[in-house]
């Protein structure tokens, strides 16, 4: 209470402010305008905007702009690889203040124990975060996942302070069938936010997944589709990440009439492009440059946000809202020059200027258990020239079915075909070394020779690993279960570069600089050996993901996502019998 009568005589000037940013051009998120006048802050608050003069302490600004952290409204910190210090640390100077995370990949792999760490961890960072409880672990049966959050477990934890909502709900299917546990989990959230994860979904099937209290969709791929989620009365998460880029093609729904339902998020965005290219800011930055105007970027960003999630006191620069600003010489470069968190300095000219803390990490180490397996083991057979492919599409993480006329040996055992850009592709299981191997051919990596492999593999987070020949595929494999969890890339039988993600098989236990350092030349290393996606670990990460359309494969097998069903199951040990 004193607190609050001491911010009532700053406000009303009859005291000094802890700190004034003065000489400042203001974003007012409110009505869209750009004021100038001066910044008052007492504690961690903002006292006033407007004709302030008395501090403890005076920042001339000279005109820069001031603006609202930023929020990431849609998030899974796990994706950037980096432990969350140095998580922080990568996204705070980029203007990050805010973070909504649904942490289902750290869920998928050590269950509550992960979510734990995860919130344990950030208590003494400086940003605010907030996390959807995790709504599918595992996220379907066409899988094998390293952990189960049942009922009642999934009770509890939404009773938490720190969890303000339910996380994607990716089993639409099991939404729109009706299954008791699905709802039972939406029905759990009571009057809190639930999120959706519906990619193609239209018509009475949208309906019917809408009316059971999901509210907000990021999977849209088309401006018709997005148009459509929001006529229904969906928030539209307009998604820009690192293989996940739908800006361009949704931006133009953004206008005066919809705006208000309009969400900037990045959804899984890397250590590389965190720090180089930046967080929420770099969809800002590129919104600005396709056109849109600077001042309805930053709402998309802070307020939009805020209001959707409930979350007082953040996302506008007013009286009464926390002292979380960013300061900005340039609306349209969007560089921040200074951050400021609960009124204190953080961060400046994209520096850091606090300790990234990381504890408690061995209790997430040792996750990742392989039955042994040789090269026989991932070899696939067919009797049919004619095969289901999965075919990639560039900067998408959504999948075309294909069928291809596959080469054959006289064996019968199908061959990669690098001239034509059909190339192999398995998943291991790696959390209960249950020996089940999926196996199948892919199209649109590139590669002329080589393998690469990764523990990161949406959701469920098996190994993951595409290749010219399956020796290349085991000697890769190999090193990401030698380093218990983690990326490769190998050629001839040797490796030539990799990076260790020790927690969880996720995240590094490293500083953010030696993780970037690392992953860039695990990336040239794969552009050496022809591959031409952009971002090619991160898209490798969804092609085990049996939730977004139209071909996957898991550990049991080759999934046809729109029937929900398992098509090729070759895996090597599954108690499953499926359909064809």
């Amino acid at each position: 209470m004193i607190q609050k009568v001491e911010l009532i005589k700053v406000a009303r000037g009859l005291r000094p402010a802890d700190l004034i940013l003065s000489n400042a051009h203001i974003i007012n998120v409110f009505n869209g305008e750009i004021e100038n006048g001066n910044v008052a802050i007492y504690g961690d608050m903002i006292a006033g905007v407007g004709d302030y003069h008395l501090a403890q302490e005076i920042i001339d600004i000279r005109g820069q702009y001031v603006l609202p952290g930023l929020i990431n409204s849609h998030t899974h910190v796990e994706s950037s690889m980096l432990d969350i210090g140095q998580y922080a640390s990568a996204v705070i100077p980029h203007g990050t203040l805010g973070v909504v995370t649904d942490l289902h990949e750290i869920a998928n792999v050590c269950g509550i124990k992960g979510i734990e760490y995860v919130l344990n961890a950030v208590r003494r960072l400086p940003f605010e975060f907030f996390v959807m409880a995790p709504s599918c672990v595992p996220a379907t049966l066409l899988e094998t996942s390293g952990a189960t959050v049942d009922a009642e477990r999934f009770r509890r934890l939404m009773k938490r302070k720190e969890i303000i909502g339910l996380g994607e709900m990716m089993n639409y299917p099991g939404v729109l069938s009706g299954e008791t546990s699905v709802l039972d989990k939406i029905k759990a959230a009571r009057n809190k936010p639930v999120d959706g994860h519906a990619p193609g979904l239209s018509g009475r099937d949208l309906n019917a997944y809408i009316s059971t209290g999901i509210s907000s969709d990021h999977e849209c791929v088309t401006l018709a589709e997005a148009r459509e989620k929001l006529a229904r009365g969906m928030y539209i998460m307009i998604r820009e990440g690192s293989s996940e880029k739908n800006l361009e093609t949704l931006l133009p729904m953004v206008t005066d009439l919809t705006y208000k339902r309009c969400l900037f998020v990045v959804d899984d965005r890397n250590c590389t492009d965190l720090l180089h290219d930046g967080d929420i800011d770099a969809v800002v930055r590129k919104a600005i440059e396709l056109g849109l105007d600077p001042v309805r970027a930053i709402q998309l960003a802070t307020i939009n946000a805020a209001e959707r999630f409930g979350l007082k006191q953040i996302g506008a620069v007013a009286s009464g809202y926390l002292a979380n600003l960013l300061v900005m010489p340039d609306l349209k470069r969007f560089e921040t020059s200074m951050v400021f968190h609960r009124g204190r300095l953080v961060a400046r000219d994209g520096q850091f200027l606090f300790k990234p803390m990381a504890n408690g990490r061995r209790s997430l180490e040792n996750t990742v258990k392989v039955k042994p397996f040789g090269v026989e083991d991932i070899r696939l057979k067919s009797s049919d020239e004619n095969y289901p492919v999965i075919g990639v599409i560039p900067g998408q993480i959504i999948t075309r079915r294909l069928a291809e006329k596959i080469t054959l040996d006289k064996n019968g055992f199908i061959q990669p075909d690098v001239e034509r850009n059909i190339l192999k592709i398995v998943v291991i299981e790696r959390h209960k070394a249950s020996g089940n191997i999926g196996k199948g051919m892919i199209k649109g990596f590139g590669l002329k020779s080589g393998a690469l492999a990764s523990s990161v593999a949406h959701d469920s987070h098996n190994i993951v690993a595409v290749g010219t020949c399956d020796e290349d595929i085991l000697t890769a494999v190999n090193q990401v279960i030698s380093m218990q969890g983690g990326l490769a890339v190998a050629e001839s039988g040797r490796i030539l570069a990799s990076l260790t993600l020790p927690v969880a098989g996720l995240m590094s236990d490293k500083p953010l600089a030696d993780v970037v350092k690392n992953f860039t030349n695990l990336e040239e290393a794969v552009k050496d050996l022809g591959c031409v996606l952009e971002a090619p670990f991160a898209t490798l990460s969804f092609m085990a993901l049996p939730v977004i359309p139209e071909l996957r494969l898991t550990d049991l097998g080759l999934v046809d996502v729109n029937a929900f069903r398992i098509i090729e199951p070759y895996c090597k040990n599954t108690r499953f019998l499926f359909g064809s």
